[in-house]
């Protein structure tokens, strides 16, 4: 996708280093790049009941006699995945990168730190706040690309698909938010573009930090990205993205990846997931926006065979839902809920939880069992390369659950 990608530089600074070893008589083994990491949010609370639905816990019926996924076999029933959860039927696409072993659910998980507001529950989830109080204006990913040294060149680390940076890349050096990477250009009549660029560049080089770094950053993410052609991207071994904004933001994801441009990490929202009435599990709203989701993540995943040991994806969203149906035929804020987590890396085909049970509920919430930093502290550690997990996550000690190879 460009002249010299960085795996052909990489090949070649490794030959000459493996001639320099031989010359030497001394062994220097490469270590593994981290992991490119893939954010998804899908914000508005994603109705995980739903989703991987605990069809074995016969509670489940009782709390949702009309909006429950049935056990398997029966009309709208799960798609087995271990005798106890089961996927929607909206989401059967996600049984591919599962059986392949390559998915795997986490289940009863959230932050402890939510609220019931979204916007306020979604920034304390990536700004891996310890609690509701905690003062914290960077983001967790932020965090650790500033404690680490770059992949690349360093002229473009992150990257929010939208037009807001998220709030898990705050603070984050070398980001920006890019709402279609395939058409980011410098704006205005293409014959002025030059002359304006110049006056612009020579402005912000007298500026303080951060407008210096931030204006330098987006010229070099600019000349970067058109440097590609994103735009013609095929992909490959005949997936498929949906017609839509998600399906494009992955298929640019998708192309992104495979350039090698130094990209560590890919944030992307998918909203809409608020279903307080008419919330449709087996033919409405909720099963069109799980088939959108589970077709898209699975074009990713054939898209990107080749590419599977250099990234890991996550799914994440700012809270669950309530385990009792409404009224109005669906479901209000909650807390526990099930994340998504995928890649080469991954120790798939399970659902990962200690499931607490929806008899004796107490306040209606499904009870958060494991901590999503649990998942993400390993993540860091493992896949990302970064063994000093404590700054990343204040206040709190990840336990690892063997998630990651």
């Amino acid at each position: 996708m460009h002249d010299l990608s960085r795996r052909e530089f990489l090949a070649a600074s490794g030959a000459a280093a493996l001639a320099a070893t031989r010359a030497t008589g001394a062994a220097a083994p490469a270590a593994p790049p981290p992991d490119v990491l893939i954010l998804v949010f899908a914000t508005g609370g994603l109705d995980g009941l739903t989703a991987v639905a605990p069809y074995g816990d016969q509670a489940l019926y009782a709390h949702r006699p009309n909006l429950a996924v049935r056990p398997p076999g029966q009309q709208f029933g799960a798609i087995d995945l271990d005798g106890f959860f089961g996927l929607a039927p909206a989401a059967a696409p996600l049984l591919s990168p599962y059986s392949n072993g390559h998915l795997a659910v986490v289940h009863a998980t959230g932050s402890p730190a939510a609220t019931l507001s979204h916007f306020e529950s979604q920034r304390l989830i990536e700004v891996g706040a310890p609690s509701t109080t905690a003062q914290i204006q960077d983001g967790w990913v932020a965090r650790h690309i500033a404690a680490t040294p770059p992949v690349g060149a360093g002229n473009l680390r992150a990257m929010s698909i939208g037009h807001l940076t998220a709030s898990a890349l705050l603070r984050s050096p070398a980001t920006l938010p890019i709402p279609d990477p395939a058409s980011f250009a410098f704006p205005g009549a293409a014959q002025s573009a030059a002359g304006r660029r110049a006056l612009l560049e020579d402005l912000y080089a007298d500026a303080d930090d951060p407008l210096r770094g931030a204006a330098s950053s987006t010229f070099e993410g600019i000349d970067l990205l058109n440097s590609l052609d994103l735009a013609g991207y095929v992909p490959e071994h005949g997936a498929s993205y949906p017609a839509t904004g998600f399906g494009a933001a992955m298929r640019n994801t998708a192309a992104l990846l495979k350039a090698e441009i130094g990209l560590e990490c890919i944030h992307v929202t998918y909203g809409g997931w608020d279903h307080h009435a008419q919330m449709g599990p087996f033919n409405g709203i909720l099963a069109q926006m799980l088939d959108r989701l589970s077709r898209t993540l699975e074009a990713f995943y054939v898209d990107t065979q080749n590419q599977l040991s250099r990234y890991t994806l996550v799914v994440l969203s700012e809270f669950g839902r309530r385990v009792p149906e409404n009224g109005s035929f669906g479901t209000d804020h909650g807390e526990g809920n099930c994340m998504f987590v995928m890649g080469g890396s991954v120790r798939g085909g399970q659902v990962m939880t200690q499931w607490p049970g929806l008899g004796n509920l107490g306040n209606g919430n499904l009870p958060i069992t494991i901590d999503y930093r649990d998942v993400l502290g390993e993540l860091v550690a493992k896949r990302l390369r970064n063994s000093d997990v404590g700054p990343i996550f204040p206040d709190f000690t990840p336990t690892f659950r063997g998630l990651f190879v």
